[in-house]
């Protein structure tokens, strides 16, 4: 997978500007491990116990052993080797509150926060290195 990051000056755009073709909207928000002066957040695990706070948000509530996985819609990953937490708009939608806790936690530690889309890697074709 690989992020494509939306115009972040443009709040009010409900689409990526690099999906605009796609018509994909804005579907997350990637919280970035990198304070607004450019320094790496830290504890170094900072994204594990933020997706762990959120484990119990989640499509059809928190069910037996669901704190035990991440949330689909708040998710740990790296973006270009920045540790990274997606946050889903799905969240805004069922649980106001539990995305406000996640924004505000950006907030609060100066954390910088992108509007993009997920996309899948693309594998090339078969015949791609074909040398033609």
């Amino acid at each position: 997978m690989h992020a494509v990051f939306g115009n972040a000056k443009s709040r009010s755009s409900t689409r990526c500007d690099n999906c605009a073709v796609q018509q994909s909207p804005i579907k997350e928000v990637f919280i970035q491990g990198i304070t607004r002066d450019g320094k790496t957040f830290r504890p170094s695990d900072w994204a594990d116990r933020l997706c762990g706070v959120m484990s119990p948000f989640r499509p059809g509530g928190p069910h037996p052993g669901s704190h035990l996985t991440y949330s689909p819609w708040c998710i740990p990953t790296f973006v270009d080797g920045v540790r990274c937490v997606v946050v889903n708009a799905a969240l805004r939608d069922a649980e106001p509150m539990a995305w406000d806790f996640a924004i505000n936690f950006a907030k609060d530690n100066d954390l910088q926060m992108v509007e993009a889309c997920l996309l899948p890697d693309v594998v090339s074709g078969a015949g791609a290195n074909s040398g033609s």
